[in-house]
């Protein structure tokens, strides 16, 4: 398989799919391309978009040579909407109906079981894709992007809790002032699988690869997990439904402790985009693919430790490549 990519310094065409429930990626992500219609977006059914947007500088909004051209979502009805309000001048039917159109595409839903399914046109295709968190939900779905990027498919997937500001200057083991890092505690609404995947990026920059083993003791909509890595760091990471508190993270060290509060949502979803988009251009990773993986195994793992009576799973256990063809079915 080979894509036509890296893109150089081409006007970008980017598609973007679109919603799931509880998640208005579409509306925020097209506005910081394209601009938005304030009229318009006051009506968005997610109230925090265009209160963040209202905020925002009119100079931070767009991103040089970069515009969403088309969309598809599975109800029409929000497709127009989105359009409507963030000036997107073509709304496709079906999703392959882009192909030919676009440059790239954006898969914005976060049904982590639907992106094989939702990424194989466009992968066939030979289009370079960003696709939302989590990537995969399960370990069949983690082999076919693993060999699709083996075969040469152009795939970046993140949470924008990579991007969090308030974490960056602890990014790559900048954590002197702590010392040997002991404990991590973070704090999240939703369920674990598509919410989890936000403190497990937000952490993964501060502590780097070596994730060991998982272990979640809660429910479906109640999440407790205990994660250990190989620098002798425990991880607790609580993911309750009605809970608020995205974001805020504990880390303590043998030298002191810090408390980080997230808060700029904007900052973080634009700079994935930024990263996106410059990744597009001159085809360099922005972090190795190989920690999509581990944190996908992590995500997988949180799932089968909790349908498993809460038993440690390692993250040994959870493998992403066998042989696999990247046409199985799911």
């Amino acid at each position: 398989m080979k894509t036509k990519f890296p893109l150089g310094d081409k006007e970008l065409r980017i598609g973007i799919l679109g919603m799931t429930e509880g998640n208005g990626h579409p509306y925020s992500w097209s506005a910081m391309f394209n601009n938005f219609h304030p009229e318009r977006m006051r009506n968005c059914p997610f109230p925090v978009i265009p209160a963040y947007l209202s905020k925002q500088p009119k100079s931070t909004i767009g991103i040089p040579g970069a515009h969403i051209t088309h969309i598809h979502c599975d109800i029409r009805a929000d497709a127009e909407d989105v359009s409507a309000s963030t000036f997107i001048p073509n709304i496709v039917d079906g999703p392959e109906d882009m192909i030919g159109e676009i440059d790239a595409v954006i898969v914005a839903t976060d049904i982590g079981s639907e992106h094989v399914r939702r990424c194989r046109p466009f992968i066939e295709a030979g289009i370079p894709m960003f696709v939302d968190k989590p990537l995969a939900d399960n370990e069949n779905d983690l082999k076919i992007f693993t060999k699709w990027r083996d075969e040469g498919a152009a795939i970046l997937s993140s949470s924008s809790m990579r991007y969090l500001k308030e974490a960056m200057p602890y990014h790559n083991g900048r954590t002197y002032e702590l010392g040997d890092l002991r404990y991590i505690s973070a704090l999240s609404p939703k369920k674990w699988e598509t919410y989890g995947i936000h403190p497990l990026e937000l952490i993964f920059p501060i502590v780097g690869p070596g994730f060991e083993s998982i272990q979640n003791t809660g429910a479906y909509e109640r999440n407790i997990l205990h994660i250990k890595h190989r620098r002798g760091i425990d991880i607790n990471i609580a993911l309750i439904k009605d809970m608020f508190g995205g974001g805020d993270t504990l880390i303590t060290g043998t030298a002191g402790h810090t408390y980080i509060r997230g808060g700029d949502s904007y900052y973080c979803f634009k700079t994935q985009l930024d990263a996106f988009v410059k990744w597009l251009r001159d085809g360099v990773d922005p972090y190795p693919f190989s920690e999509t993986q581990e944190l996908m195994k992590l995500v997988i793992g949180g799932i089968r430790s909790r349908e498993e009576g809460g038993r440690k799973v390692m993250l040994t256990e959870i493998r992403e490549s066998s042989g696999i063809s990247s046409y199985a079915s799911t």
